[in-house]
């Protein structure tokens, strides 16, 4: 059976009394205090994604084997370029491994800024470790080369014995190397000195609209720099008293604190058993019955034999059981201005399992009880 884990979101018991006073009416939506930082981005500045394809030398004997022909070719060309012609085909080293090399560019990184890479082996190589990336270039989308990686493989894992009795820990044929690329050229930005766009993280009007409002206001309210565009989009002119100064301006902004809005959900794990939801969630009054019927069918087999030096034969019999067995119902009562931990704790002192609580909230949403978005992962 598995077992139940719950958490709730909401205020802490240090709160007490007071956060009864101030809890939200029926309806399940609550707010909290929270920076913009923590819920916008600033249009034009994010992360690049960079590719590269390399090959890994230095490992001992772990590397690709025969069949895998492209770390072949790629030593074969590395070899050419460098003065020593060899044909792929009688090429047979098993300390090289052909990999793949991605990392992440953050925005407004300058030439010279180290970032880290995760390389992963491509071919059948069974392990990266003790091994070293050769110099590699980093391209973006469109093909242009924003890095160069080089450096020795920390993988967090090794693979040890032989066939049959070999022991594998962690990923072997995935590693890291910290700091391993150099930054060639500065990222491009869509980043506007005069006007800038933020988005939501997550998109609702409502915050859209606070937003917008909160940020006027830091500015006395007589000009409106800041206007809500849609539910994940607030455009925002730097004003006239910020002007140069754009930096400094978004800092401002994302200082500011404002109570944001969230929509009653509860999320359903039922593989794990995990169910997470606010704790501001009422409960409108509702009897709540619960119980169980099990059915048991019971088949053994007996044998049947005749008297001694007597006429028949002995035969295996089947005997079919049918048992019924039906639970008492048990009856949970929640009155006006309860909570879910109010119900949580009593579907616990019944000893409800978790597809059984799941069950009684997706029949409380049904029956209008719980006004509260169901999402089962």
């Amino acid at each position: 059976m598995l077992g139940l884990l719950l958490i709730l979101l909401g205020l802490g018991a240090c709160a007490g009394r007071a956060a009864e006073a101030a809890a939200p009416p029926a309806g399940g939506q609550g707010s909290r205090t929270t920076r913009l930082k923590d819920l916008i981005a600033i249009d034009g500045v994010r992360e690049n994604q960079l590719l590269g394809y390399g090959i890994t030398v230095g490992l001992a004997g772990t590397g690709d084997r025969r069949q895998t022909v492209f770390s072949a070719q790629t030593l074969s060309n590395l070899l050419e370029r460098m003065g020593v012609s060899v044909p792929p085909t009688s090429l047979q080293v098993r300390n090289t491994a052909a990999v793949m090399i991605t990392a992440n560019l953050p925005p407004f990184a300058q030439p010279g800024t180290r970032i880290d890479v995760t390389v992963a082996a491509m071919g059948d190589a069974a392990s990266l470790q003790g091994g070293l990336l050769l110099l590699t270039p980093l391209r973006a989308s469109n093909g242009e080369v924003f890095a160069v990686a080089q450096g020795p493989v920390v993988t967090g894992g090794f693979i040890a014995g032989a066939a049959g009795t070999a022991q594998t820990k962690n990923h072997p044929t995935t590693g890291r190397i910290p700091n391993g690329a150099i930054v060639e050229q500065a990222p491009p930005s869509g980043f506007a000195a005069g006007k800038l766009h933020l988005q939501l993280r997550r998109s609702d009007f409502t915050n859209a609209a606070r937003i917008s409002k909160v940020i006027n206001d830091s500015l006395g309210g007589e000009t409106i720099v800041a206007r809500a565009e849609d539910a994940g989009r607030v455009s925002v002119e730097v004003p006239p008293s910020f002007a140069g100064r754009t930096v400094e301006f978004i800092a401002m902004v994302e200082s500011l604190s404002l109570e944001t809005d969230r929509p009653a959900r509860i999320v359903v794990n039922e593989r794990t058993g995990t169910i997470v939801m606010g704790k501001e969630i009422r409960i409108r009054p509702i009897s709540i019955l619960h119980g169980s019927l099990t059915v048991e069918i019971e088949t053994s087999f007996e044998v049947s034999q005749p008297a001694p030096f007597g006429k028949g034969q002995t035969t295996v019999v089947p005997q079919v059981g049918v048992g019924v067995k039906e639970e008492q119902a048990r009856q949970v009562n929640l009155k006006e201005g309860a909570r879910v931990d109010d119900l949580v704790q009593a579907l616990q002192a019944i000893g409800t399992t978790p597809r059984d609580v799941i069950a009684i909230l997706q029949n409380l949403q049904a029956a209008g009880a719980l006004d509260a978005e169901i999402e089962v992962i």
